[in-house]
């Protein structure tokens, strides 16, 4: 990912759903970022702190030319973390750091079908990734979200199932896990994009696609966590990075 600056500023910002609030950021710096062709494509925002600036990562929703200003979605779960009290605090005029962006998934036309599943982490790049979708695709969309007020419109075609899971107050990805694994399988070559908890993801469903039914990485490249369950990112990359080096250690791992 590139990692040269570039100063946006907040255009204006909407209230999603209880738990998601979109920013439209701006301004002149807009000129300098370059949309790379991934649905997944990704940023790092630097928040002030008091030690310095804390980097966070976010899909990019969306990029409008004609308005110059990208979307980003945030997760609000009150005044925890740094980048969603940002987020509905942020004003017109508010400026943010970001470099970027990064990727690595689009759908592909060649795919017989397409399965897509994540949780609010996920829902920005799933939209994406849907929208992108040809008018013909089949498959499957499952999203997971706290409940109903969470659910906000995705676009999506015909065939196309769109499935919403309720998670309340469980460990979050156990219902995400469930419904995937609930569907019928579809015959023909699919392509994957699977993203939320990473325990969940990671543990449970990577295994499922790869192993069960026997996806192959080109298929299912696009298959991780977002985040972790009681860690910050930083906190987060570790833990990736120590799963990484077990996966090296036993090579029969999927």
């Amino acid at each position: 990912m590139a990692r040269t600056r570039t100063t946006l500023v907040v255009q204006h910002t909407i209230r999603l759903s209880d738990h998601l609030v979109r920013v439209h950021l701006g301004g002149p710096g807009f000129a300098s970022f370059q949309p790379n062709g991934f649905t997944d494509a990704y940023v790092k925002l630097a928040f002030p702190g008091p030690d310095g600036d804390v980097m966070r990562t976010y899909t990019v929703r969306s990029v409008d030319p004609a308005a110059e200003e990208i979307a980003i979605d945030f997760v609000y779960h009150g005044e925890e973390g740094v980048a969603g009290p940002w987020a509905i605090a942020a004003e017109p005029g508010d400026t943010i750091e970001l470099m970027g962006p990064g990727g690595a998934y689009a759908p592909r036309a060649d795919a017989e079908w397409h399965l897509l599943a994540g949780d609010e982490s996920a829902l920005p790049a799933i939209a994406a990734a849907s929208e992108a979708l040809p008018a013909d695709a089949v498959g499957y969309i499952v999203l997971e979200v706290h409940g109903p007020a969470d659910e906000v419109a995705v676009v999506h075609p015909e065939g196309v199932e769109l499935t919403w899971v309720h998670r309340g107050d469980a460990e979050p990805g156990v219902a995400l896990a469930a419904a995937v694994r609930a569907l019928p399988w579809l015959e023909g070559q699919v392509q994957v994009f699977i993203h939320g908890e990473a325990q969940a993801v990671m543990h449970d469903l990577r295994p499922y696609i790869r192993k069960e039914h026997g996806v192959s990485a080109e298929w299912a490249n696009s298959i991780s966590g977002y985040w972790r369950r009681g860690r910050t990112e930083e906190g987060f990359r570790t833990w990736k990075s120590e799963l990484a080096e077990r996966e090296k250690a036993t090579p029969a791992a999927v």
